[in-house]
């Protein structure tokens, strides 16, 4: 039985002048936490919060009360990456008289502090997070207040009813090594993402999966952990390109760590693909107009921001949804890719700090 209620009322919607009454406070401070007003001291604020998730509070929806936002949050919006999916969920917004407000979390995988109270500010009618996760306590947070969420790419394994996004970051990691396994390279090396995030792990598995299936040993020395960026991806090639036996073929996590490769390989004296084959991941508009053309895997990046809407319109709606989407991804060949080299290639030595 919920506290402070007397038999035969457990199932009885609790109201805020309830709240407002256990918790010793008027009923204008209760409203103040649920809209995330910061004028209530924290111990307040605890107080009422506690409260709001012992009785399973929920926010009835009033549309006539609400903005009709979708918050899609990221870490950073600096890449091209970042347009693809910020097009993807305003085409299907839009298509639902909705708007989108873009938000920076200000920390690389779960939120700030200071984030959720903007958020119970704005009120939007949901929340798409991009490389994130959520602590329990906002979850509650965004819960009590009727707001769902549905997270891209999440950061690390989203628990079973948390709802996401994402798309076959292993398959497209076999398909990358695979193509470049059957022009016959067998010294392949790979720089993925960060290995605290999922997707960067999903793609490196794949690739070691497909040296496997060749049987081919993946050397753990041909391995770099990176940050998707471009400098990042110039940085961890130029250590894989001065190795005693370097690599014939780099698969690099993102397309903008596959252009840093490519700087990499320019500054060392190889040509692209002549001497280094380079395949990239993600398939952004730079993969076509960078010369040579980028090998690379195609990420529906736009479909996955349009099916981050459609799911989150639904747990809106109350109507039934999956909880994990997985797109597919394919191979695009172009031109930076090709059988390996002889190897009597001479290697020029390395500036001693980045051209970039």
């Amino acid at each position: 039985m919920l506290l402070g209620m007397r038999d035969g009322e457990a199932n009885r919607r609790i109201t805020l002048a309830e709240v407002a009454q256990q918790a010793g406070v008027s009923l204008s401070t209760v409203s103040k936490v649920l809209n995330g007003r910061q004028d209530v001291s924290p111990a307040t604020r605890g107080k009422v919060e506690r409260l709001l998730e012992t009785h399973s509070y929920r926010r009835t929806t009033r549309a006539a009360r609400e903005a009709p936002l979708i918050e899609l949050v990221f870490h950073e919006l600096d890449s091209v990456w970042s347009m693809e999916l910020i097009r993807g969920v305003e085409n299907l917004a839009k298509a639902h008289q909705a708007s989108v407000v873009l938000t920076e979390s200000g920390t690389r995988h779960a939120p700030a502090a200071d984030w959720i109270e903007g958020v119970l500010q704005r009120r939007p009618i949901g929340v798409i997070l991009v490389f994130s996760s959520l602590p329990d306590a906002v979850k509650r947070q965004l819960g009590a207040r009727s707001i769902p969420f549905v997270i891209i790419d999440p950061a690390g394994d989203p628990e079973p009813d948390v709802p996401s996004v994402g798309s076959a970051n292993w398959s497209g990691g076999v398909a990358a090594t695979r193509h470049l396994i059957d022009l016959g390279h067998r010294r392949i090396g790979i720089v993925t993402g960060p290995e605290d995030v999922l997707c960067s792990l999903a793609r490196l598995d794949g690739y070691r999966s497909a040296m496997n299936m060749a049987g081919l040993d993946h050397d753990a020395s041909l391995v770099r952990f990176g940050d998707f960026h471009v400098e990042g991806g110039y940085e961890r090639a130029v250590e894989l390109l001065r190795l005693p036996d370097r690599p014939t073929a780099i698969f690099a996590g993102s397309d903008l760590q596959a252009l840093g490769v490519m700087e990499a390989a320019r500054v060392c004296g190889l040509r692209v693909p002549e001497d280094l084959s380079v395949v990239g991941y993600d398939d952004v508009m730079i993969a076509r107009w960078s010369s040579p053309g980028l090998t690379t895997v195609h990420q529906p990046l736009r479909e996955m921001g349009e099916e981050a809407v459609q799911m989150l319109l639904r747990l809106r709606a109350g109507e039934p949804s999956v909880t994990r989407m997985e797109l597919a991804t394919s191979l695009v060949v172009r031109k930076s890719t090709a059988p390996p080299p002889d190897r009597t290639v001479p290697l020029a030595p390395p500036p001693a700090h980045s051209t970039l």
